[in-house]
């Protein structure tokens, strides 16, 4: 285990310095736009400038590797993260920022292209599920750790951007000073969405809400959080402490998932979900305790159901389908964080900031409804097709090649060694 990490560790160090980087502007960017006084369904415009340009680079960044090569196109995509996180800091106005933030978007999606292509490279079927594993890791634990430097500056000066141009600016050297092998062209994206929907519907209309419901949080979480008073540090442990429940509770509920028909833990997540957004609209920030307990309780289900719905599509999916199925559930999912924000934003301007937590319980509520309509149109699979749950970070802004790194996407997972299986069910912890 420990020489398979070694030997990646340039290309993990590059993923940890990138996600730092979003995670501190991620945060950052939603706090300094309420800072300037633009109102929520602006600050929505910009998460959806990130959203669109996520998804499209999915599709545009294995062509430009075909014509330039991975160093190049990796080396140029890092520095285009790196400009906008400094275009920020030098022109604040919203339309500038949608299109700052846009660069951002398309930025990350082919780095994490590149760098989980690199992976995939490095990797056997015998090591692929521990290595995954750990790459989720250090993602979510990147993430978590960029949030938590917003606390150390002010978010209304340039500081904190220029912070986040250095730490991005750092992914370059790990990866660009690797004597990895150059890996294989980027996985082009494939995907029929009607055919999938055909095959799986409960998987797609999950991954539809599921796409809405994290977008809405990931935008405008921060936004609410300022709105209602929460200093930056609190702020960031609203969005850590939801991380956390979300990487505590995959096992548990993919565990329970591999047991049952996946579509009645579909329905226990929904309930979950609209029971931890009851608590939060009862109760606000005022008691810390309770506030932090609602969200600990939120985050067990709002970035769990990605990994049930990639798990029940696979179910009804043949084991070299794997790739193919997952970017059809990427792309649905990507069309879906284009739509929660603006959506939740109108709401956030109408009725207030506890409007975030009304339009995630709704979705949570259809999540529900739909997977138990499910049940009494459709038998669960039979046992020998049925995929096994694998846990996922806790933030899937996910792309082809993450599909690729999964130790599903080999069609030999599962048969040989009942104890790779157990080993790689287990997923994030």
């Amino acid at each position: 285990m420990f020489q398979s990490v070694r030997s990646v560790a340039s290309l993990l160090l590059s993923t940890f310095f990138l996600l730092t980087a979003m995670g501190l502007s991620g945060y950052l960017i939603p706090v300094r736009a309420v800072a300037e006084g633009w109102s929520t369904f602006t600050i929505s415009l910009i998460a959806t400038g990130y959203a669109i340009a996520f998804t499209v680079s999915c599709v545009v960044t294995p062509r430009l590797v075909l014509r330039v090569g991975h160093v190049r196109v990796f080396g140029a995509l890092t520095t285009l993260m790196a400009m906008s996180f400094l275009l920020h800091s030098l022109m604040v106005h919203p339309v500038v920022w949608v299109l700052t933030r846009a660069m951002a978007g398309f930025s990350i999606a082919g780095a994490y292209m590149i760098i989980e292509s690199w992976l995939n490279e490095r990797v056997s079927n015998e090591n692929r599920g521990a290595l995954f594993s750990v790459y989720m890791v250090v993602s979510m634990s990147a993430v978590m750790i960029g949030q938590y430097i917003v606390p150390f500056g002010d978010p209304l000066g340039a500081s904190l951007f220029m912070v986040c141009t250095l730490i991005c600016s750092m992914a370059v050297m790990p990866t660009a000073l690797s004597s990895a092998q150059t890996p294989q062209p980027l996985t082009q994206v494939k995907f029929d969405v009607p055919a999938l929907y055909r095959r799986s519907p409960a998987a797609v209309i999950g991954t539809l809400l599921a796409g809405l419901i994290a977008s809405a949080w990931g935008g405008l979480g921060p936004v609410y959080a300022t709105q209602l008073g929460l200093t930056t540090t609190e702020g960031a442990t609203m969005l850590a402490i939801a991380m956390v429940g979300g990487a505590i509770f995959q096992y548990p509920l993919g565990r329970a998932s591999d047991r049952m028909d996946r579509r009645r833990v579909m329905i226990v997540a929904g309930f979950i979900g609209i029971a931890a957004c009851a608590i939060t609209i009862s109760f606000g920030v005022e008691n810390r305790i309770i506030f932090f307990a609602g969200m600990l309780f939120l985050g067990t289900v709002l970035f769990p159901i990605y990994s049930l719905n990639v798990a029940h599509a696979n179910d009804h999916a043949q084991p070299d389908e794997f790739v193919e199925v997952s970017s059809g559930l990427m792309i649905t999912y990507g069309v879906a964080t284009m739509i929660g924000p603006v959506v939740t934003g109108a709401a956030m301007d109408w009725f207030g900031p506890q409007a975030l937590f009304a339009v995630i319980a709704i979705c949570f509520a259809a999540y529900s409804a739909h997977a138990a309509w499910r049940i009494s149109r459709r038998e669960q699979p039979p046992e020998e097709m049925r995929s096994d749950f694998l846990a996922m970070a806790a933030m899937p802004d996910v792309t082809p090649q993450t599909a690729e790194l999964d130790p599903r996407s080999d069609p030999e997972y599962g048969v040989d060694s009942e104890e790779d299986t157990a080993g790689t069910s287990a997923g994030v912890v």
